[in-house]
């Protein structure tokens, strides 16, 4: 959104447009297996890239990827396990041996590599000997300034910018029944909704997946006055009235909240909208526009998000991202989100992360008490297989599936199984579901990254191994930027 665009250019062309150049380059492997991923330095080792059985060759798995001149390490993805092939060429780094391959370009110089050099990577970027760039160091100044003209560009722009040219908003009655209302969230794809009501004639809350978590905990306590019955006729007026009581039990203080909408105006200043999102620790605002001075007939424009806002940053700084000094720094530098502690660290706020087999009990209790959207869900050694957020509880109302449940008896892996497609593939770390960075990563592209919709967080992995180091939400890079 910065303006990095990537292509390829005819040879002749490269060094006047400054454009690389991409070889074509063909990995095999011949080694069978049921699933096969290529994964690799030019890739960031982020990405699983699918192979493919050659024709009439069905244990030889094979796919053209085009690379950049220079020296790529990469590894396979066999069946859930990381392989190498010992018949090529390969190193030890430190996400254990990977092979190598080197490609010639007229600017590269072959002879300054030597496998020592590969160790200390921890295979962040594609090891090309020429140009090294030195990590970026940043000021108090730097931030200041930077905090200064984000927030000067906020309150100068308004909501109205957020409104798309055309789309939809859902929007439900609240007198609807609350099974009814989860299966429309479930079947039009969006985790959260406003609530109208007809009496009021007015907006006065929104249903999100949160409600969905605390009414399927309800359901499993024992001794409950809320039944799965009663689903069908208790109506989200009614359990929003009940919540209340619930809340009190769930903060310890008995204190009375009395329920609001939190809304803003479509002439509301981006910095507001901001602030009202990260203050309240809600998902999304909705845009209420009313003509009338009493309030009265209002109409819903568009539900604004951190994303939306995020999106309108890096579209404005899109050619001027010089004017903010901290953007090529490296998100380590500044630990935004929530790390995992260093040794001898005692401070910070704690990594919260499950086991597959942990149950979908567990992952309630957590996603409540530690007041997080979403938690990664890693193996043995800490390394990332999924994520499960809030809005995947909804997958739990395709095909009544919560009827037929316990929460204390459903593991993570079984309801993240729930939610796919028949024709998804049945793995971990399939689609876009994790999205993630590596604490070497600049700001820049953290902030790239999260302004595409649907991308609420990115999980902070180590190279090669997809150890979790962190978790970055748009909550905290707008805390960041906002100060």
């Amino acid at each position: 959104m910065f303006g990095s665009g990537s292509g390829a250019a005819p040879a002749h062309q490269s060094s006047r447009l400054s454009v690389p150049v991409l070889i074509p380059y063909p990995f095999v492997w011949p080694y069978g297996g049921r699933s096969v991923f290529l994964s690799g330095s030019f890739t960031r080792w982020l990405e699983h890239i699918p192979m493919a059985p050659m024709e009439g060759h069905p244990t030889v798995f094979q796919v053209v990827w085009n690379l950049t001149p220079g020296y790529h390490q990469y590894k396979f993805f066999v069946d859930g396990q990381w392989r190498h092939n010992e018949h090529q060429p390969s190193v030890n780094a430190n996400g254990g041996t990977v092979n190598t391959i080197f490609l010639a370009g007229e600017d590269i110089v072959p002879t300054s590599f030597s496998p020592e050099t590969s160790g200390g990577s921890n295979m962040d970027v594609d090891m090309v000997p020429t140009n090294v760039e030195t990590v970026p160091r940043f000021s108090q100044a730097d931030i200041d300034i930077s905090r200064h003209r984000i927030s000067m560009f906020l309150s100068r722009h308004t909501a109205y910018e957020l409104l798309p040219e055309s789309g939809k908003v859902i929007a439900l009655d609240n007198s609807l029944p609350v099974k009814q209302a989860f299966h429309i969230l479930h079947e039009q794809g969006v985790p959260v909704a406003p609530l109208w009501d007809f009496e009021k004639g007015q907006f006065v809350g929104v249903l999100s997946a949160m409600d969905f978590i605390l009414i399927l905990r309800e359901l499993g306590n024992h001794g409950s006055n809320l039944t799965e019955e009663e689903l069908e006729t208790h109506t989200v007026a009614a359990w929003k009235e009940g919540k209340i009581n619930l809340n009190r039990q769930l903060d310890g203080n008995g204190r009375y909240y009395p329920p609001h909408l939190v809304s803003a105006g479509p002439y509301d200043s981006l910095k507001e909208v901001a602030l009202k999102i990260l203050q309240n620790k809600v998902a999304t605002v909705p845009i209420v526009h009313s003509t009338s001075q009493n309030g009265s007939s209002p109409q819903l424009l568009h539900l604004a998000s951190l994303c939306g806002i995020l999106k309108c940053i890096c579209r404005h700084f899109r050619h001027s991202s010089s004017s903010l000094p901290i953007l090529q720094c490296p998100i380590s530098e500044f630990r935004l989100g929530t790390w995992v502690p260093n040794i001898g660290e005692s401070n910070g706020r704690p990594l919260a992360m499950l086991r597959p087999n942990s149950s979908l009990a567990d992952v309630f209790s957590l996603l409540i008490q530690a007041d997080v959207s979403s938690i990664p869900i890693v193996d043995g050694n800490d390394s990332l297989l999924d994520i499960y957020s809030r809005s995947d509880i909804t997958a739990l109302a395709r095909d009544k599936a919560y009827t037929q449940i316990r929460l204390d008896e459903l593991s993570i892996h079984q309801a993240l199984l729930l939610g796919q497609d028949a024709n998804s593939p049945s793995c971990f770390l399939s689609g876009q579901r994790c999205q993630m960075c590596l604490r070497s990563d600049s700001l820049h592209k953290v902030m790239e990254r999260l302004a595409n919709p649907g991308v609420r967080r990115l999980v902070i992995v180590e190279a090669g191994s997809k150890r979790v180091e962190g978790i970055i939400s748009l909550s905290d890079v707008f805390r960041f930027l906002l100060g």
